[in-house]
Formats: C-alpha cells, structure tokens, sequence
C-alpha cells in the first residue's frame, strides 16, 4: 500500500504577494498571520502580501514568511482534501522546511517553532553579516566533481557542499570570493552556475555562532515525539527523540542538507504520492529529477 508524503520549502521561495488571497478567503489562514504578528513583533502579513521584496528577501523576514505561509496553505489542503492531510505518513522540510514539518507532526507548536525560526532568521543574518559569503547552485556535474571544483576554488578559504539536492543539482557555500572563483571554474568545466539570492554560506562553519544561538532558543522549546516520521535534513533519516531532534537541528544550520538521501528513503518506505505545501514549485522539480516516475502535487498560496 502506497503512503502519502508531504513536503515543505525552504528559504528562496518567497515573493511579494503570496498568501494574500488565502488570508482574505480562509479564516484559518488569516488567524496564522494575526497569531505570527503577536510573536514576532511586526506585522508580518503585510510584509508577505505587500512587501517590499527587499523587507522580505531578507533572511529575517523571509525565514518567519515562508514558514508561516506554508502553514497557511496546509490549512487550506486540510479544507480541500482532508481525509488527504489525515492519511500522511511521512514528511520533510528544505532547512527552514524542516520546521514547518516538524510542527505538522505535532513536535512543536505553531507559536513556539515560530519564535525559534525568528531567531534563526536573525542569527544566521548576523552570521551572514560578519562575514561576505554566499551559496552557488552548480548544475551538470555530480557531488564529486562539485567538490572537486571547490577543492580548485577554496584557496585557503571555506567552499564546501552545502545542499545535495537532485542528481545534477549541487548548492556550494563559502566566502564571496571562493564563489566567485567557484564559478569561473565551474563554468570553465563547462558547468552552469547559479548565484542563489540568500545572505550568506548557510550549512557552513560560517554560521558560526548562529549555532549556538539557535541552540540556545531551541533549549527552551518544548518538543513531544513526532506523530509522523519527519525525516532529518543532517543524516536522512527520521528521529523519535525530541532531544535528538533538538540537536539535529541545531547542527542542521552548519551541516550540509542532503535533500536527495532525503527522498530516497522516502521513496524506498513506499512514499507516493509526494505534496509540496507552500509557496513555490522548487521541491517537486527536485523530486522529478530524483525519480520521475513518483507523482507530486503542488498545494500553493
């Protein structure tokens, strides 16, 4: 018997607008944006339905946003297919993802995962801040000869793989100038580049201290045992211990995010079909080039 799946975005989704017309036609969705401004301190449906996109790239904003939007789209799948919603098995989240699944499968609640991922938001900013770095998307070669190409381009600095995310498909993070140098030679190899819009090299050692930041908001969370198996960023796997699940996810925001592992245990536990809930059609691209014979529906905002 086939199971259901669902899947949540991370950072990089987020665009001027979104969940707008949900808040205005979902009284579920309009309480999450009314519940999220009293925890974060800002009116944050009016960042998402108005902008402007600079306020809301920003890994502050965006971070809170995208969580709390795709919490506003699963309130609306729960209206449209609900015996859909009640019958999944499983779930995952891109990085910031990870907590909106988690909160799915009931380990935190909506208020509490919220203040954390604000938090978050704000360490890895300042991490971003200290020191110019950012995240590459290399496109055509495989996960050794990303590394190799970062091998090329370090020169005594951090690049390194960040996400592993489909065959073809590999982000590299580091200083701004490793980057830079990544891409010369990536494109010299005759790869594709992409220079993702983000602050920073997140899943690096440059996010240092925003670990121990989140470690430190994270220790006054409560979190219960999944429901549902949520599976881990770090290691592909999911966790019943909530203190495991509290250090995975602090060790997520330096470690790289291994997105395609992710999805192949899920796919080897009979997950299919696969729902991407939130803004965005990102995951199911991935998904397709990890196994096109597995279906995946997109539920947007």
């Amino acid at each position: 018997m086939s199971k259901t799946a669902f899947l949540f975005p991370g950072q990089g989704v987020q665009k001027v607008g979104m969940g707008r017309e949900l808040a205005a036609s979902l009284p579920a969705a309009r309480e999450l944006y009314d519940r999220a401004n009293s925890v974060l301190g800002f009116d944050l449906a009016k960042v998402c339905f108005e902008g402007p996109a600079e306020r809301l790239d920003s890994t502050v904003h965006s971070q809170p946003a995208i969580f709390v939007t795709s919490l506003a789209a699963l309130e609306q799948f729960k209206t449209r297919s609900p015996n859909v919603v009640a019958s999944c098995s499983a779930a995952a989240g891109l990085s910031l993802g990870e907590y909106t699944a988690l909160v799915f499968a009931g380990v935190m609640e909506f208020e509490t995962a919220l203040g954390v991922v604000q938090k978050r938001g704000q360490a890895m900013q300042d991490a971003s801040d200290a020191t110019q770095s950012g995240m590459v998307s290399v496109l055509g070669p495989d996960r050794a000869g990303v590394e190799a190409l970062c091998d090329e381009a370090r020169g005594g600095e951090i690049l390194q793989v960040a996400n592993l995310l489909c065959p073809g498909n590999t982000v590299a993070s580091g200083t701004k100038s490793a980057c830079e140098r990544l891409v010369e030679r990536a494109e010299a190899a005759g790869a594709r580049t992409v220079v993702l819009p983000v602050a920073g090299a997140f899943h690096t050692p440059i996010m240092h201290p925003a670990d121990e930041r989140l470690a430190a908001a994270l220790s006054g969370a409560k979190l219960a045992r999944p429901r549902i198996p949520v599976v881990s960023n770090v290691d592909a796997r999911p966790h019943d211990d909530p203190e495991e699940i509290r250090r995975l996810l602090v060790e997520q925001v330096i470690r790289p995010v291994r997105w395609e592992d992710s999805m192949r245990y899920l796919i080897a536990q009979g997950c299919d079909p696969f729902y991407e809930i939130g803004p965005g059609r990102v995951l199911k691209g991935l998904l397709r080039r990890i196994d096109k014979d597995v279906k995946c529906e997109n539920v947007e905002v």
